[in-house]
């Protein structure tokens, strides 16, 4: 059965106002790869690729599986026509696109001859095949990348917004949970699928009084089965926390589940978290069991906790209250016993004042909150996640760093990190590429460009009615260059910081991240669209 009856032209490509077909697939998709048995993984893995393409309108559509080293093969590929699809020795001609996503970045080219001329390669590929625009997402099962998901068009100068990246990303993640999930039962489903890495206390690394803090709450309360509360900016380690939790508990030998609560569609959260009958909606083709049900025993990490809609926090507040729920379509109560822990960079204090958020459900979660702190406040601890972050990359990356210069040393540890502990590996990791010598070099001042960016070879067109961008004078300072680079995306968007095509997607940070950034580089912005100046305070930015 196909995962998505409406997907039956090329007509019916995604649009920004067409969720409904959007939201209709991934339920089927959901539904399908939660279920998913090994004998049947090959045929759904090709029709799901199928279905995407017509879903995005692309001529092609192509699942890249990482083995333990980083090295990228070819899990499953479909295409209209022959010339387009992508076959096993063709993995080796992505060289450029296949190492940024492995990194965890998204990769949009929105036409194949603007290509850096790094992409030699890739760009002779895109030739061969007839597809000018390509567009790849990471798809991380744990703590790293385990495959790729590449869409590609032969129409020139596709707009790969924002809302239609995050979109193929979900798709990604239901695939690559689904496959993960089979591998973890025994089976080996198409290529071979990375296993997540798991993490101990000694992988959090640091001695700074903040850190020990934390520790020391995590340690009081890991035995027992109180709801945790991680608070803190985005990057900041909260998923390791949340794991470090589960490890030490009493729980450990059962599963830990993960929920990101921002990633779903307001429309789907309440099916992935309590699951659904079959038939209960348009396209719920079987019965399938929610996050709670696959906790039960364990744990369940409710990951940015402060995005979830009014309606299901009340479903929410039942099954702490209660350890009950019923499935989407099914009046059947059904009891589970499992630990929460919550995660968020919002201040939920605010939100529960301006009403966004339940009061109720924020005291049951606020049992035992642990803050866990940026990287600027415990700059003394850089030193030691450097040379973590070296001894852990060096054999995936085939590079054997001896040394780590002192004014290397000192430039990481004054920089501010708006994505804290994420940014600081994703600048290490680059720079050991950039190594050859045994002596480690930045590859870019570091804190000069997000390090989850979204990669783009071509450069928007400001929005009507703003002023061209001048040419960027010479930059002498890190902190100059940061600030160029954000007006320049700040004029493309036409200033906008929230909203769709808003900046701070584009920049890869919280809407509050950016804001602080503004004022604290003296950014100048749009006159018609500067940032609101109530907004909430950068302690509480993610």
């Amino acid at each position: 059965m196909s995962f998505a009856a409406f997907a039956s032209s090329p007509s019916s490509a995604l649009t920004h106002h067409d969720l409904e077909p959007y939201e209709r697939f991934v339920v089927g998709l959901s539904s399908t790869f939660s279920t998913l048995e090994s004998d049947d993984a090959d045929d759904a893995v090709t029709r799901a690729l199928e279905e995407i393409a017509v879903l995005f309108g692309a001529e092609e559509c192509t699942l890249i599986a990482y083995g333990e080293a980083g090295v990228a093969s070819l899990a499953a590929s479909w295409a209209v026509a022959p010339p387009m699809r992508c076959g096993s020795d063709n993995v080796s001609d992505m060289p450029w696109l296949l190492q940024r996503v492995a990194r965890n970045m998204v990769v949009a080219v929105t036409a194949a001859t603007e290509l850096p001329h790094a992409a030699t390669r890739d760009r002779e590929y895109a030739a061969r095949t007839g597809l000018a625009a390509r567009l790849a997402v990471p798809v991380a099962v744990g703590a790293r990348v385990s495959h790729a998901l590449l869409i590609g068009t032969a129409d020139r100068h596709r707009d790969w917004n924002p809302p239609l990246i995050e979109r193929l990303r979900l798709i990604g993640e239901i695939l690559g949970n689904g496959l993960d999930r089979l591998r973890q039962h025994g089976a080996t489903p198409l290529a071979p699928v990375a296993a997540a890495v798991t993490p101990t206390v000694e992988q959090i690394v640091g001695e700074s009084p903040a850190l020990r803090l934390a520790f020391a709450r995590l340690e009081q309360v890991a035995p027992l089965d109180a709801a945790v509360l991680l608070l803190g900016e985005t990057g900041t380690g909260k998923e390791q926390f949340a794991r470090v939790l589960h490890l030490r508990s009493a729980r450990s030998r059962r599963a830990m589940v993960r929920v990101n609560c921002a990633a779903l569609p307001a429309s789907l959260i309440e099916s992935e978290l309590f699951g659904h009958e079959r038939g209960a909606f348009t396209g719920a083709v079987s019965m399938r069991q929610g996050r709670f049900e696959a906790a039960d025993g364990g744990t369940i990490f409710l990951d940015e906790v402060g995005d979830l809609a009014p309606e299901v926090q009340a479903k929410l507040l039942r099954v702490l209250q209660e350890g009950e729920f019923e499935r989407v379509g099914s009046s059947v109560v059904r009891r589970v016993n499992v630990r929460v822990v919550a995660a968020t960079h919002v201040d939920l204090e605010q939100a529960v004042a301006e009403g966004k958020f339940r009061a109720d459900l924020y005291y049951r979660l606020n049992v035992f909150p642990i803050i866990l702190p940026p990287l600027r406040e415990r700059r003394d601890d850089i030193p030691a996640l450097v040379r973590h972050f070296v001894r852990s990359k060096q054999g995936a990356l085939r590079r054997r760093i001896e040394t780590v210069p002192d004014a290397v040393m000192r430039t990481l540890q004054e920089r501010d990190w708006p994505g804290n502990i994420r940014e600081l590996a994703n600048v290490i990791e680059r720079a050991m590429i950039r190594t050859t010598d045994g002596v480690l070099q930045l590859d870019e001042p570091a804190g000069a460009a997000p390090a989850d960016r979204v990669l783009s070879a071509s450069v928007s067109a400001p929005e009507p009615g703003l002023p061209p961008a001048p040419p960027p004078p010479q930059v002498q300072t890190m902190d100059a260059m940061q600030r160029l680079h954000i007006e320049r995306v700040l004029r493309e968007c036409g200033g906008r910081i929230n909203g769709a095509g808003n900046a701070a997607v584009r920049l890869g940070m919280h809407p509050n991240t950016l804001r602080f950034r503004i004022r604290k580089l003296g950014v100048q912005v749009p006159m018609r669209h500067r940032p609101d100046a109530t907004a909430p305070s950068a302690a509480h930015s993610g």
